[in-house]
């Protein structure tokens, strides 16, 4: 995330911090009870975002883990892709070995 995106967002969360203030105004709250629920909404929204970003770091489902599975699994399959048929079938022999002593052992 660039910078501006960061400015931007910290900007998008203030406005709505006012207007969540000006719409409890106009809704018949007074100034403390207005400022009070606007803040209400504002922690709550940070603290839902917060759940979320732990749930996504804790799962490993963020950005930066995708990219790096998705660049193993290229470089997985440009070495597979450069392989020979004799080299192609002897790999495939050694799975095929492995899955039995798997079987055996299970």
């Amino acid at each position: 995330m660039r910078r501006i995106d960061v400015i931007g967002i910290g900007f998008g969360i203030f406005a709505a911090g006012g207007i969540a203030y000006l719409v409890f105004r106009q809704a018949g709250l007074d100034d403390i009870n207005a400022g009070i629920w606007s803040q209400v909404l504002l922690v709550g929204g940070l603290l839902a975002w917060l759940v979320t970003y732990l749930t996504r770091a804790l799962t490993h489902n963020m950005t930066l883990n995708q990219q790096l599975k998705d660049y193993e699994d290229a470089v997985l399959q440009k070495r597979l892709e450069e392989l020979t048929p004799e080299q192609l079938e002897q790999l495939q022999a050694e799975v095929e070995q492995e899955k039995q002593k798997l079987k055996g052992e299970g």
